[in-house]
C-alpha cells in the first residue's frame, strides 16, 4: 500500500504544474486538427492509473482504457465524439476519424504519456502500416516493452511489439491493444465488423482496414 500511495503522490506534485494541451486531427488523414486540454485531475487520473501497474501486461491493459478516456475526454472538447468504429458507420459526419487521425492521434495520446513518465514498461514507437489484399492499407500506433520488463520467456524470443488501435471502436471505448504479428495478420478486424454491419441497412459499402 505504501508503494501504491507514494505513487499517487509523485503523480500529483507532476501534474501540479497545470494542464497539458494535444492536437487531435479527423475528418480523414488528419484533414481537420483542434486542440484539446487535458486537465490537472484528469491527467492526475490517468498518471495514477497508469503507474500502478504492476507488470508490462498490465501496463497494456490499463493503456487500453486510457486511451479510451483520453479520446472521449477530447470528444467533449471537439467533433471526433461522432467518431465510431470503422469507417461505415460515421461515413460522411463531421468528426469521423479512419486509421490515419486514430494512429496520428494516439501517437500523440502515448507520447504526452511517455513525456510525464507515465509508462514505466514500454516506449513509444513510430505508427506502424500494413497492408492485406495488395491495396487494402491500415495504421496504427505502436508501442515496444522495455527489455529490461521482459520476463524470462519474452527475453528468448522476440522483441515485444505491440499495436495500439482505437480505429476498430465508437470513440472512448477501450483501444485495441494486441500483438503486432498477430495485428499484421489480420487481427482486430472483427472490433470494425459490428460497425459494418450495422450499416447494411444504409446500404454502404464495408471498409476494408
Amino acid at each position: 500500500m505504501r508503494w501504491l500511495i507514494a505513487l499517487l503522490l509523485a503523480t500529483l506534485a507532476q501534474t501540479a504544474a497545470g494542464d497539458d494541451t494535444l492536437w487531435v486531427c479527423y475528418n480523414y488523414g488528419c484533414l481537420q486538427d483542434a486542440e484539446v486540454r487535458y486537465t490537472e485531475r484528469q491527467l492526475a487520473l490517468v498518471g495514477a492509473f497508469l503507474l500502478a501497474a504492476g507488470d508490462a501486461a498490465d501496463e497494456r491493459d490499463r493503456l487500453s482504457l486510457v486511451i479510451g478516456w483520453l479520446l472521449a475526454w477530447a470528444g467533449e472538447q471537439t467533433a471526433i465524439a461522432a467518431d465510431r468504429g470503422g469507417n461505415v458507420a460515421d461515413d460522411g459526419i463531421d468528426g469521423r476519424m479512419d486509421c490515419i487521425d486514430h494512429s496520428t492521434t494516439t501517437t500523440r495520446l502515448l507520447r504526452l504519456l511517455e513525456r510525464r513518465g507515465w509508462l514505466r514498461f514500454h516506449e513509444v514507437l513510430e505508427p506502424v502500416q500494413r497492408t492485406r489484399y495488395l491495396v487494402a492499407a491500415h495504421f496504427s500506433a505502436q508501442i515496444g516493452q522495455r527489455p529490461e520488463a521482459a520476463t524470462p520467456d519474452e527475453a528468448a524470443g522476440a522483441p515485444g511489439h505491440y499495436v495500439v488501435d482505437s480505429w476498430f471502436r465508437d470513440n472512448g471505448r477501450p483501444a485495441v491493444v494486441m500483438p503486432l504479428p498477430d495485428w499484421l495478420a489480420g487481427g482486430g478486424e472483427e472490433e470494425s465488423s459490428l460497425a459494418a454491419m450495422a450499416s447494411l441497412a444504409s446500404g454502404a459499402p464495408a471498409a476494408g482496414p
